[in-house]
């Protein structure tokens, strides 16, 4: 049996299962639900990846559930899932894979308990981050996936407890997960090492966190509310998420320095909309001094947004923020002769546009991001149709332009593309 035909057997297996799921749902006493979608990413430009035509190309079954088991009934407990089976005609494989399995609970009136497989998520930015340090997937967010592929899943335990004066998360994660970067392949990009951009990896190597207790990452934020506004203070302890240490250089050796993040945000009503502030310290824990140039330096990013609904089909939202490397002298003295310095100061810009019609089934959006001091620009265009209750469609594109090619968005100017997705809901 060729390969093709074994993937088509395999995905109306998957159907069917989920078609006797949904129905079935009421009698085993499970909500269920889900999605098949299909996408198509089209190259454009001068590209050096692995493949020059696409770098998308998938099938794509989500099913998703939640069960009350009469057991939990009084801690209120719940279990949760979602699951997919993905055919990658890039990658000419299939895979299932669980983005959730968790059970939640109420040990006590003031305390919620969250343990499994789980996205996590906070912090004030759109499409920007500074506190919210759980990874990320960069290779689905600049190839065409739906937004929900940019948060990356983690095992870990979460809590929640409520008090009077403020309300504490923690969340325990006992096992590394590095962010999915810009590595070659599908998307090229800068080697910092060749001083060239590459479409493969080309034998770079890189070194995880090994699973130990040490080694577990702590994030906690504590919130409070003043009045209509949100004030919440973060901390992090782990690693950082894309390899930003190298460990040789002549065999391209990478990995994930230690990091700890200290930041607190302030969100609230402003001038008809909503303005927010947030600021993150990032302790580079093992170069605090500075003067090894093969780790990342210690910094600090600030954030500042505002939306606003303009009518009730049109909406505004801009961001600013500024990363500020710290110890710059003692980085630029470090760099080797040829290398291209990073600036002390580097400021992005973003701006996003949402217009609906037809009802609002009909919606167009950009989302720009634009530095001033890098000189690159990211375009985000996207306009998406509901032709039913159940059946979408969404297009878009993921344009890059920079003056330098060892910039954010500068070095994946090759990588631009246009994509289509078409996605059944049940």
């Amino acid at each position: 049996m060729d390969k093709v035909k074994g993937r088509r057997i395999l995905l109306a297996c998957v159907l069917l299962l989920a078609q006797a799921l949904c129905l079935s749902d009421r009698v085993l006493g499970v909500e269920i639900g889900g999605f098949v979608e299909a996408a198509h990413g089209l190259k454009l430009g001068d590209e050096r990846a692995e493949k020059n035509a696409y770098n998308l190309s998938e099938l794509r079954v989500q099913l998703k559930g939640l069960y009350l088991p009469e057991a939990l009934d009084a801690v209120s407990g719940e279990v949760a899932w979602k699951g997919e089976a993905l055919i990658d005609g890039y990658e000419g494989d299939t895979s299932f894979y669980f983005r959730e399995l968790n059970l939640s609970f109420t040990p006590f009136e003031f305390m919620d308990l969250k343990v499994g497989r789980q996205i996590l998520t906070w912090g004030t930015g759109d499409l920007l981050f500074v506190n919210d340090l759980f990874p990320k997937d960069y290779v689905s967010f600049f190839t065409g996936r739906d937004d929900e592929y940019l948060k990356l899943p983690s095992d870990a335990l979460r809590l929640w407890v409520f008090t009077e004066y403020a309300d504490l998360d923690l969340v325990i994660i006992p096992s590394f997960t590095p962010n999915e970067s810009v590595r070659g392949k599908r998307l090229s990009f800068y080697d910092g090492l060749k001083g060239r951009i590459i479409g493969r990896e080309d034998g770079r190597t890189f070194v995880e966190p090994k699973n130990t207790a040490e080694n577990m990452e702590f994030a906690l934020r504590v919130r409070r509310t003043l009045r209509s506004s949100e004030l919440e203070f973060y901390f992090f302890r782990g690693f950082y998420k894309e390899p930003r240490g190298i460990l040789d250089s002549d065999r391209e050796e990478y990995f994930y320095p230690r990091l700890n993040v200290y930041g607190a945000s302030l969100r609230g009503p402003l001038l008809g909309g909503i303005g927010s502030i947030e600021v993150g310290f990032y302790d580079s824990r093992e170069d605090t001094k500075g003067r090894n140039g093969n780790i990342e330096n210690s910094s600090v990013k600030y954030l500042a947004g505002y939306t606003r609904e303009l009518t009730g089909d049109f909406s505004v939202g801009v961001q600013y923020m500024v990363e500020e490397m710290l110890l710059y002298d003692r980085y630029r003295d470090s760099l080797s002769a040829g290398t291209p310095a990073r600036d002390e100061f580097r400021h992005l810009v973003t701006l996003r546009l949402t217009r609906l019609f037809l009802s609002q089934t009909l919606k167009m959006e950009l989302f720009t991001f634009y530095s001033p001091s890098d000189r690159d620009v990211y375009l985000r265009p996207s306009i998406s149709y509901d032709v039913t209750d159940a059946l979408g469609v969404t297009a878009g594109a993921n344009i890059f332009s920079g003056s330098f090619d060892h910039t954010e968005f500068g070095q994946l100017e090759g990588n631009d593309n246009l994509y289509l997705r078409a996605r059944y809901s049940f």
